[in-house]
């Protein structure tokens, strides 16, 4: 919410336009978001013993980074759309809250009811994809003890989807990012030209008082205008 008073600020100020704005923003927060995603990501990928290799590793803090980078998009649609910032929290928060419940990890993709819940927002939930992306991530070729294959638990306990690697998962992820800051310029751009049109419908005219001023003064009685 912050972001989008000092953006408004610095639109008026003549500083920039919209699209210098999304863009500068998204190469700004790359970096950061990138070091959030790989520092804590080795500290929470190593201890549990996870599958070793780099790739595996190199794969993780990816992913973790897409979802960092589809949150941030997702709350700065929100800002741009609610103007309170309490409003704003609640409303991204419930908007997530949703699609963790609907991302096939609470309730495995079978067991959603068909309406709302498995079409569409199972489908459009960028948890679904994080969450396949990280169980292939994991279990994708591995034989266990009692011989069992990594990939029929992927099919059959989990319920992944077994058409597709991993990789498309994650270029899944990266492209959803990608129009949610499209989606958000777009938003910008339609508010702030209709932001004129809706303050001059709202807005009383003069005119308009004047007359119900002047027709008040006509009404008045005379004994009214004398204890005036």
């Amino acid at each position: 919410m912050l972001m989008s008073q000092v953006f408004e600020r610095e639109r008026l100020n003549g500083h920039y336009g919209v699209t210098a704005f999304v863009i500068g923003n998204s190469l700004s927060a790359a970096p950061f978001l990138l070091l959030t995603s790989f520092i804590p990501g080795a500290i929470v990928y190593f201890p549990p013993g996870l599958q070793d290799g780099s790739q595996h590793f190199f794969y993780f803090a990816l992913l973790l980074y897409a979802c960092m980078l589809l949150v941030e998009s997702l709350m700065m649609i929100v800002a741009s759309l609610v103007p309170n910032y309490l409003m704003g929290i609640i409303t991204g928060a419930g908007i997530q809250g949703l699609m963790m419940l609907g991302g096939g990890f609470f309730r495995l993709p079978d067991d959603l009811p068909p309406p709302f819940w498995k079409y569409p927002l199972y489908y459009i939930a960028f948890h679904k994809y994080a969450n396949q992306g990280m169980f292939k991530n994991e279990f994708e070729g591995m034989r266990f003890d009692n011989n069992q294959d990594g990939d029929e638990i992927l099919r059959r306990t989990w319920q992944a989807e077994m058409g597709y690697s991993k990789w498309v998962d994650l270029i899944t992820l990266f492209g959803m990012a990608i129009f949610y800051r499209f989606l958000f310029l777009v938003i910008i751009k339609i508010t702030e030209k209709l932001k004129p049109v809706i303050v001059a419908f709202l807005s009383v005219p003069p005119k308009q008082t004047t007359q119900i001023m002047a027709a008040t003064s006509a009404t008045a009685t005379p004994l009214q205008e004398q204890r005036v």
